[in-house]
């Protein structure tokens, strides 16, 4: 074999190897989740992952015929694992906002529901205006479109940063707060829950397209749009296919896709 014949061959066997290993690639995929923010994902005592999140991303799989296993991430550094290779994508209901399209690439929306506020039942705050907060000590997580619409909407309130969900929840059924901000979803749940039985919504709120951004959706790293493309194309199909409504019906009792 001549000099050009081996060189062709090897480049043939290195084009080989580099197309097998990139469809190994496609086939098998590590998705990242929180894992402390029922009813969207939540990591049980029995190290289970449930919740419309974790239940979205398994049919968003088998819809694109990949296997995918499931790691946790605490929030605040959920961008940065993406970015250092801890998991292929995130599904943790991240909004799609101006500022993170900044650092990853987001599939089209899985969801959009509105933020909203929460009080113990007996508070004093009549509605969620300036005026009534003014003074009031709120509570939201940290690194959120939700403490950044708290920041934005109810800047005469004294804002209180914590880095999961529950630990505003146990600060809040114990008076040590006056109320909270997140997703209504996610404050409806507990407010319903035994662990909740503390509070109610006061009120839901106006969505603020520049924080709220324009729903939940997949992140991958940034310019991996190809990816993205998959995972949009295949909501739509478990959107199509009735795959979407059966697990949306497993949590919720209204359609929290949103407008269309």
């Amino acid at each position: 074999m001549n000099i050009s014949t081996r060189f062709l061959a090897a480049a043939s066997i290195a084009a080989l190897s580099l197309f097998a290993g990139s469809a190994m690639a496609q086939e098998k995929l590590v998705i990242g989740t929180e894992g402390a923010y029922p009813p969207f994902n939540n990591l049980e005592a029995n190290g289970q992952l449930t919740g419309f999140d974790i239940d979205i991303a398994k049919a968003l799989c088998d819809q694109m015929k990949v296997t995918c296993t499931f790691v946790t991430n605490d929030w605040d550094g959920i961008i940065p694992a993406l970015q250092s290779k801890k998991f292929d994508a995130i599904v943790a209901s991240m909004s799609i906002t101006p500022e993170r399209k900044e650092q990853v690439t987001f599939s089209k929306k899985y969801y959009n529901t509105p933020p909203a506020i929460a009080v113990p039942k007996d508070s004093p705050i009549k509605d969620a205006s300036p005026a009534s907060l003014k003074g009031k000590t709120l509570g939201a997580q940290g690194s959120t479109t939700h403490s950044n619409y708290a920041e934005k909407h109810m800047p005469d309130a004294e804002l209180k940063l914590y880095p999961t969900a529950d630990e505003y929840k146990l600060d809040l059924s114990n008076g040590r707060i006056d109320g909270v901000v997140d997703d209504i979803v996610v404050l409806s749940a507990w407010v319903k829950s035994d662990a909740g039985k503390c509070c109610k919504i006061l009120s839901a709120l106006p969505i603020d397209v520049e924080i709220n951004g324009e729903g939940a959706g997949i992140a991958v790293r940034k310019g991996e749009q190809a990816l993205a493309d998959k995972f949009t194309a295949a909501i739509a199909a478990i959107r199509a296919n009735g795959t979407y409504k059966k697990i949306q019906d497993k949590y919720f009792d209204f359609d929290v896709y949103g407008e269309k």
